[in-house]
């Protein structure tokens, strides 16, 4: 029965400037069409998409969209039928995300944005990579200190010792953007590509993310492009393209990530320590005259 088979979660690809309303429509609407043709014989089925777990019995198939940022390319990881637990499951576990994330030198803008009201001019030619490398470096060490701290663990003790291993230490709670891993890939000035890992993060974090490298630089820098390559368990590879946002492709996308689903929340969601909610810090980089507070955002919506 196509109903039994969609319970579960699955990706799928937005081609840049598509809104990602108009790609949950077109998913549902593909979706209706696939289970009305292959059972005619039964009441037309509807599809809702919600936003928060749905309320009472309602005999119906209710699909649940992550919410993401819009700029440019991202994934969007769906859930249908149980699915939409699955996906608060996804949240609790508080996984991290990678994104490539594009930068420009030599200006700022009113919103971090390479298409926002310019502001400032800058010169760029000081800027080498060693000099990018090491405040990167200087960046991942915070935030790394302050993974810990919103953990809650102790960390003199095994089960710190046992998490860290398996590279799962997790925030508690609600916490700040967290950036867990961030290189470059490449420079060329003006323009430089990093690999951002990161939980917890809003698009106008990330942006700004790059416009304080730009200052701690002594320059500018706006950002160009931020592309979304996994979230969570869920990379490219899983994302459906819009060729496939059909029900028989759904299905099979569902049937084949739902082993990897079950065993990275088995592996993410084990009791943890503590239950406290920390204050936001406000952090210092304290090296190398890295004063800026890029990790003390509000935490992202899901």
């Amino acid at each position: 029965m196509g109903l039994a088979r969609l319970n579960g979660l699955f990706a799928a690809y937005k081609p840049p400037g598509l809104k990602w309303l108009h790609l949950r429509d077109t998913v549902e609407q593909q979706l209706l069409k696939g289970l009305n043709a292959a059972e005619p014989s039964v009441p037309e089925q509807r599809v809702r998409f919600l936003l928060g777990p749905m309320e009472g019995n309602e005999e119906e198939l209710a699909l649940t969209a992550t919410s993401v940022p819009t700029l440019t390319k991202h994934r969007l990881v769906l859930g249908v039928g149980r699915g939409r637990r699955l996906l608060t499951d996804m949240y609790d576990a508080h996984l991290t995300k990678d994104y490539t994330v594009r930068g420009l030198l030599g200006k700022a803008t009113d919103d971090f944005h390479e298409d926002g009201r310019l502001v400032e001019k800058t010169t760029y030619d000081h800027v080498t990579r060693e000099k990018l490398d090491r405040i990167l470096a200087v960046i991942q060490g915070s935030h790394q200190k302050a993974l810990v701290m919103y953990s809650n663990l102790d960390l003199q003790s095994q089960e710190a010792y046992e998490m860290a291993t398996r590279g799962v230490i997790r925030p508690m709670n609600k916490s700040p953007m967290l950036i867990t891993g961030i290189r470059c890939l490449h420079f060329a000035p003006p323009e430089f590509l990093l690999e951002v890992q990161c939980m917890h993060e809003t698009q106008q974090q990330l942006r700004k993310l790059v416009h304080e490298i730009g200052l701690e630089l002594k320059t500018t820098a706006v950002c160009s492009q931020v592309r979304r390559t996994r979230d969570g368990f869920f990379t490219l590879d899983d994302a459906l393209l819009r060729t496939h946002w059909d029900l028989h492709s759904i299905q099979d996308a569902i049937q084949a990530a739902a082993p990897r689903v079950a065993a990275e929340l088995e592996k993410n969601l084990k009791p943890r320590l503590g239950t406290q909610e920390l204050p936001s810090p406000s952090p210092s980089w304290n090296s190398e005259g890295l004063n800026s507070a890029m990790g003390a955002g509000s935490c992202a919506g899901h």
